[in-house]
Parts: C-alpha cells; sequence; structure tokens
C-alpha cells in the first residue's frame, strides 16, 4: 500500500489531493449529518461554489443523500469512508506517525486522528469517534467500563453507538463530580454512554474532592462503599488527561496548593495528581474514585486528549502510564513529535 502511495504521489499528484479533500467532505458529513452545504462549507473552510460541485459529484455517485433538512452519508458512501480511513492515514502519513509515537512513548497503541482539535470542535468529536471504536474491539462480555469527566470524555459519549455483542455492559464514573456543567461531568457521561451502547450504569452521587475526614466518612455508606469496588473492578478505565492549572481552578484549588502546583511547574493532571514535565507526581487531592495504583490491574486503560496545547501534559502522564492505548489528533502528535528526546 505504501508503495502504491508513493508511486501515485509522484505520478498523480492531484489525485491524492482530490482524494484527500472528497474524503475530508464524506468524514466532516458523517460527524454533523444532516448539514447543509453554506455549514458544511464553514466547516470546512471553503467557498460554497466550490463545495456544490464536490457535492453533485458524491451525490452522482451514490455516496450522499440530499434532503431540504441537509446532507447525509448513504449506505455506500458510510461503506467506502470505512474503507478509505487507512489508506487515508497512509496518505497524511499518520500511519508512520502511530508507530513512532507509539515507541517514543512506550505505549500498548497510539490513535491519531488527523487535525487540531484546538483549531476544529469537528477534530474532537472524530477523536470521539475513534475512542468509541477502539473500546468496542476491547469489550469482552460483562465488562464494566469507568469513565471520567470533560469536554473529550463528552465527545467519546455523543459518538457511541450499539455493541449488541456485550448486551451486559455496564458503565460506571469512574470519579465524583466536581460541581461544573452537568454534561460534562462523569455521571452524565457515563449515563450517555450506557444509552448509545444500549448498556446499563450506576451513578456516584458524591463530590470528586473532599476533605480526609469526609473521605473516610464517605466510604463507610455501604451503597458507595459497594459502588467503589465495583468502580475498582473496571475492566476498562476511559480517561483524559487535563492540564494542571486549568484543572487546579477547575477544581477551585487553595491559593496554597494553588501556587506549590505553579512552583513545581506542573502541566498535566489526571485522577487528582498534578505531574511535572518528568512525570513525577508534585501534588494529589484526596479524590472519591479510581486512583492511579489501580491502573496497574486494569486490563484496558484508554487515555484520550488531543489539542497542540495538550502536548506538554499529555508526554507528561505517559511517563506514568503503563499499558495504555492513547487517542489523540495531529495537532498533539505533531508536537509530541517535535521533541526528539524520548
Amino acid at each position: 500500500m505504501r508503495e502504491l502511495i508513493e508511486v501515485q504521489r509522484k505520478l498523480l499528484p492531484d489525485l491524492l489531493a482530490v482524494m484527500q479533500k472528497r474524503y475530508q467532505i464524506l468524514q466532516y458529513i458523517r460527524l454533523m449529518q444532516p448539514i447543509g452545504r453554506r455549514a458544511l462549507a464553514l466547516s470546512l473552510g471553503t467557498s460554497e461554489r466550490v463545495l456544490r460541485a464536490e457535492v453533485q459529484f458524491l451525490k452522482d455517485q451514490d455516496l450522499i443523500d440530499v434532503f431540504p433538512s441537509g446532507m447525509l452519508l448513504t449506505d455506500d458512501g458510510a461503506s467506502l469512508l470505512q474503507l478509505l480511513e487507512e489508506m487515508m492515514k497512509d496518505v497524511l502519513g499518520l500511519s508512520q506517525m502511530e508507530i513512532t509515537l507509539r515507541e517514543r512513548l512506550n505505549l500498548k497503541r497510539v490513535i491519531i486522528v488527523s487535525g487540531d482539535s484546538d483549531q476544529s470542535p469537528l477534530v474532537k468529536k472524530e477523536m470521539g469517534r475513534a475512542c468509541s471504536a477502539c473500546i468496542k474491539e476491547r469489550l469482552s462480555g460483562n465488562t464494566i467500563v469507568a469513565v471520567t469527566g470533560g469536554t473529550t470524555l463528552a465527545a467519546v459519549a455523543e459518538m457511541m453507538t450499539p455493541d449488541y455483542k456485550n448486551p451486559d455492559l455496564l458503565f460506571v464514573p469512574a470519579r465524583g463530580g466536581l460541581g461544573e456543567n452537568v454534561e460534562n461531568q462523569a455521571n452524565t457521561i457515563c449515563a450517555k454512554m450506557a444509552e448509545k451502547a444500549m448498556g446499563n450504569y450506576r451513578l456516584l452521587h458524591v463530590p470528586d474532592q473532599v476533605s480526609t475526614e469526609v473521605y473516610h466518612s464517605i466510604l463507610r455508606e455501604p451503597s458507595i462503599k459497594e459502588l467503589l469496588t465495583l468502580i475498582k473492578s473496571a475492566g476498562m478505565v476511559v480517561h483524559g488527561i487535563g492540564d494542571a492549572l486549568t484543572m487546579a481552578e477547575r477544581r477551585r484549588t487553595t491559593p496554597e496548593d494553588l501556587e506549590k502546583i505553579r512552583r513545581n511547574a506542573a502541566v498535566a493532571e489526571s485522577f487528582g495528581y498534578y505531574f511535572n514535565q518528568d512525570g513525577e507526581v508534585i501534588h494529589k487531592v484526596q479524590t472519591v474514585g479510581i486512583q492511579l495504583e489501580d491502573l496497574g490491574s486494569t486490563p484496558h486503560v484508554i487515555a484520550v486528549a488531543g489539542g497542540a496545547s495538550k502536548a506538554k501534559a499529555i508526554k507528561a502522564y505517559m511517563k506514568q502510564a503503563l499499558d495504555t492505548v492513547l487517542v489523540t489528533d495531529e495537532g498533539a502528535a505533531k508536537e509530541l513529535l517535535r521533541d526528539s528526546t524520548p
């Protein structure tokens, strides 16, 4: 495949450019359908006049349908898009980037989607779709899936699809609530994933961050204790990676702890742990839910985070990660690979 692409690149460079453009159009329609031509042109950064000819070609090939409500992929269009995905990864150089980054970060697997989610919210949706597919690949039997909160995990939940092979799936929140927008809470994301995957869910109605006294009090509650045992026995954990200062602000961190986080140059946060660029834990908050040490016994751990701005956070956290699958985007991957040191 690689050799064929190189031949096409030399003899028919225009063909690859056209194929890439039409692939992107089909990809955006899949993420946003039904979508009108004007909205699609804005998303692609092109003119309606240029897009009109491409839309007509795709319609003539029976790859899309055009309705008053907008454009949708046909079954043929969806099948073709799926077949094109691996080929386009080679065309865009993403396949080689995945291998290099996997080796550089010493991970089980790296999945990279094109684009930069800092620049386009649609890239975050595509990361969500890639993560959803990765989750389904690894499901088996009575799997318990623990999920964290955040906008990236909300995109994963939005892109989940029914899983008829695993009817006994159970989704649980990996942590309590942060007191932020309800749609980005672990509880909400867990429930939405279960709904989309046609599974079941349990909710954890406690704050994410609590004092030591409250933490031990909560653990004495039989229902909470039973649920935390269930959460920590999850066969899969899907989580995001946060920027340290952003997460500290979301947690309404005390001025003293915030100064400690700044002074020690923390760049990443996950599960209540704050990491410096060397992957060292420089601060830990008392959180209810999965702890970092719990991941060592979890069969499948999937981290999903993207955007060039998240590269430092991803690199720092991954120095702690063991047997993790990373789902990210081209923006973050390029930043990570610019640093030549492993």
